[in-house]
Order: C-alpha cells, then sequence, then structure tokens
C-alpha cells in the first residue's frame, strides 16, 4: 500500500457494487509508471474509477493515473448517470419536482421522456443545450421494491415509504454497502401523513384509530354506530400492498388486532380513490394529507379526551399519530459528482421550497408560540394524575411563556433510549443548523417527556435520560461550534396523546426543543 500512496492513489476502498453498466478490460497506470493495475472497469464517475482486479473491486483518484484499454470511458464527454427507484408516491412527484428545482437552480436545461414500465428518463444538458450533463432514471415502483434495486445494484439511490427491514439491511451490509440505519446513508425527504376522509356533508368529523381499525376489519359497518346516519359504511383503500395502503393496514389494522375486510373497495390511485370517497355520503377512505381531493378530512381523537388534527405544524413535529416519513436509502458508495450535488441540494431550503410547492410538508423549522399551545397546555392539566403536582404544571407554563417549541421532535425505538430513524435525520437537521449560526444568540434546551406508565418520579428521569441522549447526539455531530444547549425534563406532565395504546405511549415519549 505505501507503493499506491506514493504513486499518488489518493483514494482505495474496498467496495462492492457497480456504479454504471461499463464492463470491459483496463489497464490503469500511475502517472509516474512505477505501479500498474489490470482488471474489469466497473464504472467511472468523472473523477474516481472503479475496477475489478485480482486484489478485489478498487476505487482509485482518475487524476493519479491513465487510463488504457477498449474499456477506458471518454473523459472529454462524462456523462453522469445515477438511478432512482422506488416509492411510487414519491418518484410521481416527490422526485421529479426535485429534479426539475434542481436544474433550475444551477442553470441546467433538461428534458423529461416517459418511459415503459413507469419510468421517467430526464436529461440535463450545460449551456446552451449542445452538451448531455447528465441521465437520471427514475423507476416508479413500490418501496420493497426499491430496496429489491439497491441490494441488486440496479439503483444509486431509493425513496421508501417505511424504513429498512433488519434482513435488508443485514444483506446491504453483506453486500458491502454499509450501514442503512446511519445518519450518511438514510435521511428524510418531506413528510406526509395518512388521514381518513369521508364525503361533504357527512355528519362524522372524529373517530379514534381504534374505530378506523374496527372500520375497515369489518366490525364496525354502520355509521349509526360511529354517532351518525343509519347506513352502510363503506370504506375504500388505496392498494394494501404497497404505499400508503400498506402503511395504514401494517400501523393501524394489524398493529390492533384487526384482518382487512374484504368489504373494503381497492383504488389504484389516491385521486380515484378521493374522487370515489366525495362521490359517496357514506363512504371512508384513507389517503394522503398531500391528496385530500374534494373530500372532509376527519380529526383523530382519543378516549381519554385529545384531538389531534393533521397540520403541517403536527406533521413536522410528528405529533400527528399517522405522520409518514418519506425516506431516502443511499448505498456507501461514491456517486458522480452531480449526483453529490444533488443529495446537496436536497438538504437546501430551496429544495424544501419545492417539497412544500409539490404538496408535502417540508422539514423547514417552525417556531410556535405559546399562544397556540394552549390545547397542549389543556391537554396536561386534563390527564394530570395524582403523581402530577400542581407546581409541575405550574412550572410548565411559566416556562412555556417564554420560550418558542421548534417544529422538531425526537421519538425513540420502543422502550429504549435509541432514537428512532426520523429522529435520526432530525439530529443532521438541526446540527446543520446550528453549524449555520441559525441559534447564535438563543438558548436552546432540549426537554423530555414520558408516558404515565409507572411511577412519575421514575418517568421523570428517564425523561430527562433520552434529553440527555438527544443532546449527546447533536454535540456528537456539529463541527466547529460549541453550541448553548441544555437539557429539562417534564416527564408525563404533558402528554401528546392518550396512554391507553403502545402508539400513544410512545408518542409520548419525546424530547422536544425549546428555544429562548
Amino acid at each position: 500500500m505505501s507503493i499506491l500512496r506514493a504513486a499518488s492513489f489518493a483514494a482505495l476502498f474496498l467496495v462492492t457494487a457497480p456504479w454504471g453498466a461499463m464492463a470491459d478490460d483496463v489497464t490503469l497506470t500511475a502517472r509516474d509508471g512505477s505501479v500498474e493495475l489490470n482488471g474489469t472497469l466497473l464504472g467511472y464517475d468523472g473523477e474516481f474509477y472503479r475496477i475489478d482486479t485480482d486484489y478485489g473491486i478498487l476505487t482509485v483518484d482518475g487524476s493519479g493515473v491513465t487510463c488504457d484499454g477498449p474499456g477506458c470511458p471518454n473523459l472529454g464527454a462524462f456523462v453522469a448517470e445515477f438511478t432512482i427507484s422506488g416509492a411510487q408516491e414519491m418518484n410521481t412527484v416527490l422526485i421529479p419536482a426535485l429534479v426539475e428545482g434542481f436544474a433550475l437552480r444551477h442553470s441546467y436545461a433538461l428534458s423529461r421522456e416517459e418511459q415503459a414500465g413507469g419510468v421517467v428518463l430526464y436529461t440535463l444538458f450545460e449551456g446552451d443545450g449542445s452538451q448531455t450533463a447528465a441521465r437520471i432514471t427514475i423507476k416508479r415502483t413500490s418501496s420493497d421494491e426499491g430496496f429489491a434495486d439497491l441490494l441488486g445494484n440496479q439503483a444509486d439511490m431509493i425513496v421508501s415509504m417505511r424504513e429498512a427491514t433488519g434482513r435488508e439491511r443485514a444483506m446491504a451490509r453483506e453486500a458491502g454497502m454499509g450501514d442503512l440505519r446511519s445518519l450518511r446513508q438514510v435521511r428524510v425527504l418531506a413528510l406526509d401523513a395518512l388521514v381518513p376522509v369521508v364525503a361533504p356533508g357527512n355528519p362524522v368529523r372524529r373517530l379514534s384509530m381504534t374505530q378506523l381499525m374496527q372500520i375497515y376489519s369489518g366490525q364496525v359497518t354502520n355509521w349509526a354506530e360511529l354517532g351518525g346516519e343509519d347506513a352502510p359504511i363503506t370504506p375504500y383503500l388505496s392498494d394494501p400492498e404497497v404505499g400508503f395502503g400498506r402503511v395504514f393496514v401494517t400501523g393501524v389494522v394489524r398493529a390492533r388486532g384487526g384482518t382487512l375486510s374484504d368489504r373494503v373497495q381497492t383504488h389504484a390511485s389516491d385521486g380515484g380513490l378521493t374522487d370515489a370517497v366525495a362521490g359517496d355520503p357514506f363512504g371512508i377512505g384513507i389517503t394522503g394529507f398531500s391528496q385530500p381531493g374534494n373530500a372532509e378530512v376527519v380529526t383523530l381523537s382519543g378516549p381519554c379526551g385529545f384531538d389531534l388534527s393533521a397540520t403541517p405544524l403536527s406533521i413536522k413535529a410528528e405529533d400527528y399519530p399517522l405522520t409518514t416519513p418519506m425516506y431516502l436509502y443511499l448505498p456507501a458508495r461514491r456517486l458522480p459528482k452531480l449526483a453529490r450535488d444533488f443529495l446537496r441540494y436536497m438538504r437546501s431550503d430551496a429544495a424544501q421550497f419545492v417539497a412544500r410547492r409539490a404538496g408535502f410538508v417540508d422539514q423547514a423549522f417552525t417556531e410556535s408560540a405559546v399562544g397556540v399551545q394552549g390545547d397542549r397546555l389543556a391537554n396536561a392539566i386534563r390527564a394530570a394524575g395524582p403523581e402530577v403536582k400542581l407546581d409541575e404544571l405550574k412550572r410548565i407554563a411559566e416556562v412555556m411563556a417564554e420560550v418558542n417549541r421548534l417544529s422538531l421532535t425526537f421519538r425513540f425505538e420502543g422502550g429504549s433510549v435509541v432514537l428512532d430513524a426520523p429522529s435520526r435525520s432530525n439530529v443532521a437537521l438541526i446540527s446543520r443548523a446550528i453549524e449555520a449560526g441559525r441559534f447564535d444568540g438563543r438558548a436552546v434546551t432540549l426537554v423530555g417527556f414520558g408516558d404515565g406508565q409507572g411511577s412519575a418520579t421514575q418517568n421523570l428521569k428517564i425523561a430527562r435520560r433520552r434529553a440527555e441522549v438527544v443532546r449527546r447526539a447533536i454535540l456528537a455531530e456539529v463541527e466547529g461550534v460549541a453550541p448553548d444547549l441544555s437539557v429539562d425534563a417534564f416527564g408525563e406532565a404533558l402528554p401528546m396523546a392518550c396512554d391507553d395504546s403502545a402508539w400513544g405511549r410512545s408518542v409520548n415519549r419525546r424530547v422536544e426543543v425549546w428555544i429562548k
């Protein structure tokens, strides 16, 4: 390896997945002639070669070598090519909008071509359009097929409506694709949410999660059982095997012990579903917050009296129970420079604006003053048990009067102090904001909360511990600054949801960001 370093091979990594379709013999020779590598060219990203050699698959800095052989790329006409596969809900609107926004931002001309099999090809052109800069392929499939494409080296990045499974993460590690849980390999691009919708004029405007399960499992079949008219309920749902349909069946119906009823009418698209519901006075559907159509959105409620409405703020903070993060996953390999530029763009304020204009909930920070948190204080008073003292409620009111709540919440994997996937992405978001000076001169407090299971004293200790976990994660990610970052905790004193379900308890176990 010392010979390689002397020959100015600036980077060598053991990786496995090919970047492109090229596969031919090449010889890479150090510019001083001291080292020569022979192998099959697997890819070239405009800066680095990837070749399969007797030493394994190597990534070699092109600036330190010359290339000879039939597989050598045309260096003067390099075109960045990458494929984005996965969830149809994201690849139909969100990703195309971001590609077009990126092209506009960086002054690329572009063309769009619809191809067979739900594939869209974008071609980006430099300057006057005479030189091709990139070809971006978008495959509108499903989250499952996206992960299959990633593991099968058929995609360079994928979008998903769900987290990678343990099996998918293990397979990625075995294939040399890295850890799909790491901050560098998974992020949340935007947010959506599942919302129940009914036809205008339907008097039922509040339903609990249990009632939704009962409707879609066939246990409740008449609106009179829910305080409505004496009429049969017609439930509508998108394909239960993919996208929003699958998220609802898994997270609501099966999670509460139900099985999807054969009475449910399925639709191939959310637009068709909402049109059907809007025209059916006795119908109910589950669709995305971004696509309610002409139907009326139903508020979710709980037996303890909490109402949870889908709003951009409640979805950003993931206080709304059916918030749906929209994930981007990347393998641990180097992408072409233009693809890396696109990834950086997707973190920008400009990209968040594009996501919002496309109908999704962006991740731009929002601050809410105590004046719009009155319902939370009312809930705290209503839910206070004998272990939550009046002094603690007074302290909450006093502290909240002087701070704003940031639209960023950290939650944890079940029964642990391990941050869940959206929260790990949130660590990166707030860390970049701190590095950029977004909160300079302001005091940032991480405030821990818990559920009502067990003693209030123990819940307060656990809530503070979770706040400390978030603080350490942020400090480990922030570079070059020492933020004014403190912790506090109120335990079970400020619940967001009823404690009568596993979901409600998981929502209450959280860390909020309060800014003074």
